[in-house]
């Protein structure tokens, strides 16, 4: 644990906001520092776009060896400065400071565990490590879905629900653009010779907010709107931006259709951008290794609380989206993700990595660290 914490406070004290490439790049030092130094190896350092992304491969390098993929980012979302409002600290068994949460402890956590399996000769683990999960994910996709291939099951080591509930389901997520041009004219002089584009923006908010279906989980929430330039001209340009979660393929995809099918109400030009981003962590892809997970907690006396699905998307949508079996969630006990009350539970980390470890071991049939064979 002294360890662990250790690690824990020099990653918090390395600020990572997404968008800094510069302070993703130093985050990655040290996460490259510390890997090397608990693994035995520095990792491969892979720069897309500007974006830097770290990744140790562990065990046999045979292509048929059974292989787990772990997942976790280094970025975060606190800008530069944010350390001295919120510092790092460890009071009455609690962590705090930025990202400690979200997901820095489950970071430390999967370099932890991957290092102490030992040697691997019939079996592997990538551990990966990327920087901009925050933003998207618009770099490492690729990477995570190249690495997520061929895998046994994909662990991500996201903070964990309430109490330390694993996350057996996300609803994927999709964002739009809906832009509008009309045309200008005086509002006072001849309005009339004018195509209102906030009056067509209006009536459109309305059609979209309509797309959602709560019946089955599927949220469309129209967020930030802009139109207009000055207060006596008739607007010629408006748009406005739309999130949407979706339990299932089936539901990004009619969404996605009824935004490609909008029509103008006023004879206004509609162009709709965007489209479907991460694909649904559907409980179809995690049911096999939750079930395995919780014979693991049994063996090592550990209680799980019953698993959540969440309205949030992670990086394990998209190992999930291209069939491997995934569970979520298996980082950090604590709460407050991207705010001021972010933390950590301390006396939950060393039975949380004890969990990751032994699903490790299990998932690809081997013996534990130390063990007998007792945990296959």
């Amino acid at each position: 644990m002294a360890e662990i914490l250790h690690d824990l406070e020099r990653l918090v004290r390395v600020e990572s906001p997404s968008a800094d490439h510069a302070a993703v790049a130093r985050s990655a030092d040290v996460v490259a520092e510390i890997g090397e130094q608990r693994i035995g190896f520095a990792p491969e350092r892979i720069v897309v776009d500007g974006c830097t992304h770290l990744r140790w491969h562990l065990g046999s390098p045979e292509p048929d060896a059974p292989r787990v993929l772990l997942l976790a980012h280094h970025d975060t979302v606190w800008p530069i400065g944010s350390l001295e409002t919120h510092p790092f600290s460890l009071q009455d068994g609690v962590v705090r400071g930025p990202g400690c949460f979200d997901m820095l402890t489950g970071l430390v956590m999967a370099v932890h565990a991957a290092a102490h399996l030992g040697h691997l000769p019939d079996a592997a683990v990538t551990l990966l490590v990327t920087g901009d999960e925050e933003l998207g994910s618009q770099t490492s996709r690729a990477l995570i879905e190249q690495e997520a291939d061929g895998c046994v099951a994909a662990l991500v080591l996201e903070a964990s629900g309430d109490g330390g509930a694993l996350k057996i389901g996300r609803k994927g997520t999709s964002t739009y653009r809906v832009e509008i041009a009309g045309r200008a004219a005086h509002a006072g002089l001849e309005p009339e010779k004018g195509l209102n584009a906030t009056l067509e923006l209006a009536h459109q908010v309305g059609v979209v907010a309509g797309f959602a279906d709560a019946s089955v989980g599927t949220s469309v929430t129209p967020t930030v709107a802009r139109s207009g330039t000055t207060i006596n001209t008739v607007p010629a340009h408006a748009s406005f931006d739309v999130d949407v979660r979706a339990l299932t393929v089936e539901e990004q995809e009619r969404v996605d259709a009824a935004f490609r099918s909008l029509v103008s109400s006023t004879g206004a030009r509609i162009a709709v951008h965007g489209g479907v981003g991460r694909p649904p962590l559907e409980i179809a892809a995690t049911e096999g290794v939750w079930r395995r997970a919780r014979a693991v907690a049994d063996e090592l006396g550990m209680s799980l609380p019953d698993a959540i699905v969440v309205g949030g998307a992670s990086d394990g949508n998209f190992t999930a989206g291209i069939g491997v079996p995934t569970l979520d969630g298996l980082g950090a006990v604590g709460g407050g993700a991207h705010a001021d009350h972010e933390h950590v539970m301390v006396e939950d980390i060393p039975a949380r990595t004890a969990l990751l470890t032994g699903l490790i071991v299990d998932l690809l049939g081997v013996d534990g660290p130390g063990s007998s064979g007792a945990i296959r």
